[in-house]
């Protein structure tokens, strides 16, 4: 009771009006000693108001408080708060997906999760365009989001390595590793894998033919590819049409219902009434043989020039469903001709895209589907784009998010027609969340996004050292802006703890020659 009648004492020199008013002098004296004393300290004014004690006002509704309440929120346009003081600073961004490092400005957290990304709204697709120098970290930032995604349910899918560097990280996930080459394991391009055991449980009916039609395109997309790369030209409509004919044949005659690349050509080589038909060429054997000879011709490099030993036999790895990442490991073949790489990289594609089908058609597991260097198999031959996107063809509703690593639009300007670079470009600028490293400032103008003068600068300044002193770190390395759709983009700053530095290092066969 007696704290109660304390706290009801006023204090004398505080007003008791409604409003809390301290009453400031009113005199001239008390205005002109007031004015005097701002001069010679600009808080004197501040020091004169009083001061509360520690357990507060002694007035109704005063004394102590278990907190202090927090100021209002307000939010606006740079324009618009120029002129507040202190000058006002943006939030960052909120931490959604996997913890890509911090923001260089802020040091705030950024993080990337393409299907989160999509569902809140920040993008229309989960298409992952990164690009920059060599040696800036562009595998890394993949390794980063594939550990992450991975941890949080999805797997990671890596259809052709062309140079290995994959392989460790996919084996300490509890991944599968297929090393595909001569004395390796063998892949069946047109192998239905996993899709053919889904097929083999669904019932007949509308479900089962629309597997089976699948599989076929895809066979049929493959193949036309391959003749592509062998024939450097499209392959015609008759031709396409009567090897399309020839696997369907190849297909039911085979026990397993998996035909080889050498039973299509047999089935050519044989000329059965059936194609002679769809030849439409009267019956005439001769004609059909005159029409096909190029494929022929083509079909015998595959199976015995520098291919052999590759494609031409059944699969000797089983893809597994299950698995939390997957790589099929071509480094063997690095060092052959870019026609071999190519060949190699459309099989491992159109393979496992028949796994990413199978596993979509039994489940609803999302997949992040890694391709790096894609441009060394595409440069190969006219039309090869459009053939390997009908191939690859993964769309947000199927649950796969593609990340797309290449170091310059140059690599584009180097497929073979005008036709085949603005494909390239347009998959490029479809791409809703694009990520680029340190580059040169005379490419900055052809980058599929709109660059701010700001992040152009940041770009460029990330391209190289300023240096010849040896041992200084690349000034780029682990540094990307991300960039999703006309937002300011998020420039961050990615750190390696001790492990990732071991299974992302791409130097070590360099430094092992060197040492």
């Amino acid at each position: 009771m007696s704290l109660l009648r304390r706290g009801r004492r006023a204090r004398p020199d505080v007003p008791q009006d409604d409003d809390d008013q301290v009453e400031l002098p009113q005199t001239v004296a008390d205005a002109a000693a007031r004015q005097v004393r701002s001069k010679t300290d600009p808080l004197a004014d501040l020091r004169s108001w009083p001061v509360p004690p520690a357990r507060g006002w002694a007035t109704p509704g005063g004394g102590r408080d278990h907190h202090v309440g927090t100021g209002a929120l307000y939010q606006g346009t740079s324009v618009q708060l120029a002129g507040l003081y202190p000058f006002v600073g943006g939030s960052g961004s909120k931490v959604r997906g996997v913890p890509i490092g911090h923001d260089i400005h802020t040091h705030e957290p950024i993080g990337l999760n393409p299907g989160d990304w999509l569902n809140e709204g920040l993008i229309s697709n989960t298409g992952i365009w990164c690009q920059g120098q060599a040696g800036i970290g562009k595998s890394a930032f993949a390794k980063r989001l594939g550990i992450g995604l991975c941890a949080m349910g999805w797997t990671m899918f890596v259809p052709a390595d062309v140079k290995g560097e994959y392989s460790p990280l996919v084996a300490r996930l509890g991944g599968t590793v297929i090393k595909v080459g001569r004395g390796h394991d063998a892949i069946n391009p047109l192998d239905p894998g996993p899709l053919g055991a889904v097929l083999a449980r669904v019932p007949a009916g509308r479900q089962r033919e629309a597997l089976r039609e699948q599989i076929r395109a895809r066979q049929s997309a493959l193949m036309e590819a391959l003749l592509l790369l062998e024939l450097g030209r499209v392959p015609s409509t008759t031709e396409r049409n009567l090897v399309s004919r020839a696997v369907d044949l190849a297909t039911d005659a085979s026990p397993d219902g998996q035909p080889t690349i050498p039973e299509v050509r047999a089935v050519l080589d044989q000329a059965p009434q059936v194609l002679l038909d769809a030849a439409r060429i009267g019956g005439r054997p001769q004609r059909y043989f005159d029409l096909m000879r190029d494929v022929l011709s083509a079909l015998d490099l595959l199976v015995e020039g520098p291919l052999r030993g590759l494609f031409d036999r059944r699969s000797t790895a089983r893809l597994d469903p299950e698995s939390p990442a997957t790589s099929l490991d071509i480094s063997v073949l690095d060092e052959e001709a870019d026609e071999v790489v190519a060949a190699a990289m459309l099989c491992s594609w159109a393979w496992g895209s028949g796994m990413i089908e199978a596993r979509q058609a039994g489940a609803s597991r999302n997949i992040l589907w890694l391709q790096d260097e894609a441009w060394r198999a595409l440069r190969t031959g006219p039309g090869l784009v459009e053939r390997s996107d009908r191939m690859t063809r993964l769309n947000r509703h199927k649950g796969v998010a593609s990340v797309y690593l290449t170091h310059s639009m140059d690599d584009l300007q180097a497929l073979p027609t005008e036709a085949d670079r603005a494909k390239a470009k347009g998959i490029a600028s479809r791409c809703a969340i694009h990520v680029y490293g340190g580059l040169p400032a005379a490419e900055l103008s052809s980058l599929a996004v709109t660059l701010s003068n700001r992040e152009a600068e940041l770009l460029a300044s990330w391209q190289s050292a300023g240096t010849w002193v040896p041992g200084q770190r690349h000034p780029g390395r682990g540094l990307y802006l991300i960039k999703a759709g006309e937002r300011a983009g998020l420039p961050v700053r990615m750190r390696l703890n001790q492990r990732e530095m071991e299974l992302y290092d791409t130097d070590t066969a360099f430094r092992a020659r060197t040492a």
